[in-house]
C-alpha cells in the first residue's frame, strides 16, 4: 500500500528527485506518443522531463522502469488495453470536470500530483467525456448505437474520432497523394 504521493523514485539506491506535477506528466505522455520520435528518444524525453537532475542518472533504464511506474500511478501490471482515450487530444474534455471533482481550477494550480490528477480523472464520473469514452467503446466493440447516441456521434464526431499520430514524414507522403 503505498500511503504517500511520491517526489522522488529510487534509481541505484539514491532517491532522485522528480518533476511530480501533472503537467510535467502530460508532456511525458506527449513524449511517449509521438509518432517522430523512436523509442530511444521517447525514453530520453521522458526521462529528462521527469527527472529533476537527469545528468545525475547513471542507470537510465532502471530510471525509465520507475519512470513508467511513476507515469501508471503505481500500477506495475502492464496490460495492453484499446486505446480510448489520448491526454493530449481529450484534455480539454478531461480539465472540466476533473476541476468539478477537486472543486478549483487543475490548470491554474501551481502545482498538482500527477497521482492526485488522475484520482480526480478516475472520479470524473458523468460528464461529456464520459459520453466520448462510452461511444468510443460501442465502435470498438461493433455495437449498435442508440439513435441519441448516433446523433451525439454525427455532432462532436471531431472530439469522439480518436486521431492517428503519423510522423512527420508520413504526413508529407501523405500530402503528395492529397490524401
Amino acid at each position: 500500500m503505498i500511503t504517500t504521493l511520491p517526489k522522488t523514485l529510487e534509481v541505484d539506491g539514491t532517491a532522485q528527485p522528480i518533476r511530480s506535477d501533472f503537467r510535467a506528466a502530460l508532456d511525458c505522455m506527449a513524449a511517449l506518443n509521438d509518432a517522430d520520435l523512436t523509442d530511444g528518444e521517447k525514453a530520453y524525453c521522458v526521462l529528462y522531463i521527469l527527472f529533476e537532475d537527469f545528468a545525475a542518472l547513471q542507470n537510465h533504464e532502471e530510471a525509465l522502469e520507475k519512470a513508467m511506474w511513476f507515469l501508471s500511478c503505481g500500477k506495475s501490471d502492464k496490460k495492453d488495453a484499446p486505446k480510448r482515450m489520448d491526454w493530449e487530444q481529450d484534455f480539454d474534455l478531461i480539465a472540466p470536470p476533473v476541476n468539478r471533482v477537486l472543486g478549483f481550477e487543475c490548470r491554474s494550480a501551481a502545482y498538482l500530483h500527477w497521482w492526485t490528477f488522475v484520482g480526480a480523472y478516475m472520479e470524473i464520473g458523468e460528464c461529456f467525456f464520459q459520453s466520448v469514452v462510452s461511444i468510443r467503446i460501442k465502435l470498438e466493440k461493433g455495437k449498435k448505437l442508440e439513435d441519441y447516441e448516433r446523433a451525439f456521434y454525427r455532432e462532436h464526431r471531431a472530439e469522439i474520432d480518436l486521431r492517428e499520430r503519423f510522423s512527420g514524414a508520413e504526413e508529407d507522403l501523405f500530402r503528395q497523394f492529397g490524401v
